[in-house]
């Protein structure tokens, strides 16, 4: 069977909602189903190797999908997607048989309330809550002062932790985290931190001399430019969770998640 992105839509429609599992035809490959799942929700985590599973799989990285395999599953990776988890690869059926295997659980995160005030709100922490992120640091060693010096200016603090945190990927598979701004809106004082799909660019104002001081500016697809007085990781916390912002995520997705594009940074 040509595991085609239409047969795996129609694989994906067979699952019972907000759970189940399907044994699949052995004619499956199922590095290639993997592999179909990666292109569209990024890099997994590997939950079952061979056999073995990691001992530090809990509710927070998609445990329901082993519960529901019932302990057979031989090798399986998971992705988060919104309020679900969807887990591939393989696992023995009820006659002991290994097949590929497609497995889908409800995922739910305690997100943080959308009325977030205070000037010390560490916003990383709550984007890290927002998201159900537990996976280690991505890029704990970048050399910031090498970056600051292509670009020419120090870098906030909260744009370099989220980098550190996260690395490259996508908030709810939509906003992508630049690993280094882009600098050809330099001019007008704007560098570029984020960008969308909907090609809406998420800028700082670099007037202030002290980076952490800079504001929020986007420039939208067809060159107006919006400001906001908050930082870039407040940014992002407000416009996952608040519905009535002018640039919200909200209304796509109850629960949020950061799309790795890289298993290994």
């Amino acid at each position: 069977m040509e595991l085609t992105h239409s047969a795996l839509n129609d694989l994906l429609a067979r699952l019972t909602e907000p759970s189940g599992s399907l044994h699949l035809s052995l004619d499956i490959d199922p590095h290639t189903l993997v592999e179909r799942l990666a292109d569209r929700h990024g890099a997994p985590r590997i939950l079952v190797l061979d056999g073995f599973t990691d001992p530090t799989v809990d509710e927070s990285c998609g445990v329901a999908l082993l519960t529901l395999l019932e302990g057979r599953g031989v090798t399986i990776r998971a992705w988060a997607y919104g309020g679900q988890w969807i887990g591939a690869g393989t696992a023995r059926d009820a006659q002991g048989i290994i097949r590929p295997v497609l497995v889908t659980a409800p995922r739910r995160i305690q997100a943080p309330p959308a009325g977030m005030t205070g000037q010390d709100e560490n916003w990383v922490e709550r984007l890290i809550g927002i998201t159900g992120w537990t996976s280690p640091p991505r890029r704990p060693n970048v050399d910031w002062a090498q970056v600051e010096a292509g670009v020419g200016t120090r870098l906030p603090s909260d744009y370099k932790r989220m980098v550190e945190t996260f690395g490259e990927g996508a908030f709810d598979a939509y906003l992508n985290l630049n690993q280094e701004p882009w600098t050809h809106l330099k001019e007008d004082g704007l560098l570029i931190w984020a960008g969308t799909e909907h090609e809406n660019l998420y800028c700082w104002q670099t007037n202030d001399g002290d980076a952490d001081r800079w504001p929020v500016t986007v420039q939208t697809f067809d060159g107006e430019l919006v400001p906001f007085d908050c930082p870039a990781a407040e940014f992002v916390c407000r416009i996952l969770l608040d519905p009535h912002h002018p640039f919200t995520m909200a209304h796509y997705f109850d629960t949020h998640w950061f799309m790795n594009y890289r298993e290994n940074e």
